[in-house]
């Protein structure tokens, strides 16, 4: 079966990803083209994937089943607004666009088109990647499918009930990534302190991280379980654990996580205006 034509708006970091994910999973490169103004960025696509490239967003939009929008959010407007002649064949859209709300998008690019919003994150890159997507009520169940198949090529996906969701994605799994790597960098350096080299401290934080996530990921329990297994009574996890239970642990990452939802509204406010 012939698979659908994708054209991805963008070359940057969150294609290079998506396209090597979906080419390792046997996604054809001829049905791939990108555009991209960049003549360094589509000589690496080229010779990187055998994919198309073009710098015409327009005409490469017209002959796309897919359009996968992967702009910065401040030239969005722009390129939406450009192709938008382009779509009456209705391709499926889906915008990777950080705080580009669907109002925008079904405004600038007309009326009527399936839309699907998608807040990724960066371990996409390495093929390990969590998504949240919502559509619009335009999308069938036959597009949905095809949305979560072109994410999960680098990762996982999940389909969100209400836009709202996107922000609370942005704070859990869009900069996610982040905690979990302020943690692991202050663990190498408290690693030293204690005595350590710089390079076994770095060695066993990373692993240490790898294997507390494939635990988690291939338990059939939950994390506080899976905590409550490694604190054996009087031992010295559990008065780690003790420790950042009194310092109120919890509370700080929830101060984090809502402030994180909160600036992803903030955001979506100002590129909107």
């Amino acid at each position: 079966m012939n698979k659908p034509t994708l054209t991805f708006i963008g070359g940057g970091n969150m294609a290079n990803s998506l396209i090597g994910g979906l080419i390792a999973k046997g996604y054809p490169p001829d049905a791939i083209t990108v555009t991209d103004p960049l003549e360094a960025n589509r000589q690496h696509l080229a010779s990187a994937f055998g994919v198309q490239t073009s710098t015409d967003n327009t005409a490469a939009a017209a002959k796309a089943e897919v359009i996968l929008l992967a702009v910065k959010p401040q030239v969005m407007q722009t390129v939406t607004e450009t192709i938008a002649g382009a779509l009456g064949h209705r391709p499926l859209i889906i915008s990777i666009a950080a705080g580009i709300s669907m109002t925008s998008l079904e405004q600038w690019l007309g009326a009527g088109l399936p839309i699907v919003r998608c807040m990724p994150n960066t371990p996409a890159l390495v093929q390990a990647g969590a998504a949240g997507l919502f559509a619009n009520v335009q999308v069938s169940g036959e597009q949905k499918q095809l949305a979560s198949d072109i994410l999960n090529a680098v990762g996982i996906s999940c389909w969100l009930q209400s836009e709202a969701e996107i922000d609370a994605v942005t704070a859990v799994s869009g900069s996610g990534p982040a905690y979990y790597f302020l943690i692991m960098e202050i663990m190498q350096e408290i690693g030293v302190e204690l005595g350590l080299s710089t390079e076994i401290s770095r060695q066993l934080t990373l692993q240490t991280a790898l294997g507390a996530a494939k635990m988690a990921s291939s338990s059939d329990v939950d994390a506080a379980e899976l905590r409550r297994r490694v604190s054996s009574p009087g031992g010295t996890t559990e008065r780690a654990i003790q420790t950042f239970e009194a310092g109120d642990i919890k509370a700080l990452f929830r101060e984090a996580m809502n402030n994180a939802r909160k600036r992803a509204v903030e955001m979506a406010d100002e590129l909107a205006n």
